[in-house]
């Protein structure tokens, strides 16, 4: 190797290293720069992180508190020490335990008294629940099909076999009720 290349060789070096060396001056000023709103966002994520992870151990927590209840109101539903920690913990929870022996006792104060709730499902299924107990249809959203079969089977009952007709042909053919509105469509046959 000549001196001539190797004056270029180290030139080359040198000239890398500047770039090198002028790189971490530009990093540097940009950190001094920016320094608090680099520090901010690590600080933001860490916080982020730490918070989200106390939520869903609180959450986990209050889960597996509801669940423990509700388990010891299936063994004993006269626990009210139990009632009162699912009512805490998990108040949806405890309407739909509400609901359900609300509906085995046929309460009838205790249904009324759900057909207010913010849930809209127990709400629905309360109102259908009081109306099935006091045998009178009820507009329901969920229990729709069967609230129609119903309405049919009073309508047949006083007579009214079109109103019947009407209110089975709103019934889908791959309900599982379709079985049942067709033998009460046969129904309205022979009554005509």
């Amino acid at each position: 190797m000549s001196i001539k290349d190797e004056v270029n060789y180290l030139k080359n070096e040198l000239s890398g290293d500047e770039k090198l060396l002028e790189s971490a001056f530009k990093l540097e000023s940009l950190y001094k720069k920016y320094k608090l709103p680099i520090w901010g966002a690590v600080v933001a994520v860490l916080l982020f992180f730490v918070v989200s992870t106390g939520m869903d151990a609180l959450r986990q927590s209050r889960l597996e508190a509801a669940n423990q209840a509700l388990l010891t109101l299936q063994k004993n539903p006269a626990d009210t020490q139990a009632k009162a920690l699912l009512k805490e913990k998990d108040p949806a929870l405890y309407e739909l335990f509400t609901f359900s022996q609300a509906a085995a006792h046929k309460d009838m104060k205790a249904l009324s008294a759900l057909e207010t709730s913010k849930n809209d499902v127990v709400a629905d299924m309360s109102r259908y629940s009081v109306g099935a107990i006091a045998k009178k249809p009820v507009d329901s959203t969920y229990y729709k099909e069967l609230s129609y079969l119903e309405e049919a089977y009073s309508a047949i009952k006083s007579g009214h076999t079109k109103i019947a007709k009407e209110k089975l042909e709103l019934i889908d053919t791959r309900s599982p009720l379709a079985t049942f509105a067709k033998l009460l469509e046969h129904t309205t046959l022979k009554a005509q």
